[in-house]
């Protein structure tokens, strides 16, 4: 008759390498999906309260899932109007629209170039 001790002890070790995991700062799956949805929903609750449209919240943070910066965002909003509180005013300022790049200012102070005086007999007479 064969003892089932050997089978008990593999099954314990197996079982107390994967409880520790947890210990060892492995994260699981659901705890990854929580906490990406977590963040996501902070940055739509912080992007409210920045007084960012949803539309600029998507494109600061691409990598964030929508439907939770959504979330967050509409949560926000909520607790704002229930307790009307005033939004703070973004320091980062707003993303350029389809990317393009403003031109560079132009100085006040512009020199003029001589003009081209017409040579002798070339003249246009004036009407």
């Amino acid at each position: 008759m064969r003892h089932p001790v050997p089978a008990i002890a593999f099954a314990l070790i197996a079982s107390g390498l994967l409880a520790g995991c947890d210990q060892l700062g492995i994260e699981s799956a659901s705890a990854t999906q929580a906490r990406t949805e977590a963040d996501a929903k902070a940055i739509g609750s912080a992007c409210r309260h920045a007084l960012r449209a949803i539309e600029d919240c998507y494109t600061l943070n691409p990598k964030a899932e929508k439907a939770a910066v959504y979330a967050g965002w509409r949560e926000m909003d909520e607790y704002m109007r229930e307790n009307k509180l005033e939004g703070v005013a973004p320091v980062v300022p707003r993303p350029d629209p389809a990317g393009k790049k403003k031109p560079p200012p132009v100085d006040e102070e512009v020199i003029d170039e001589p003009k081209e005086t017409p040579a002798k007999g070339h003249a246009k007479p004036a009407h």
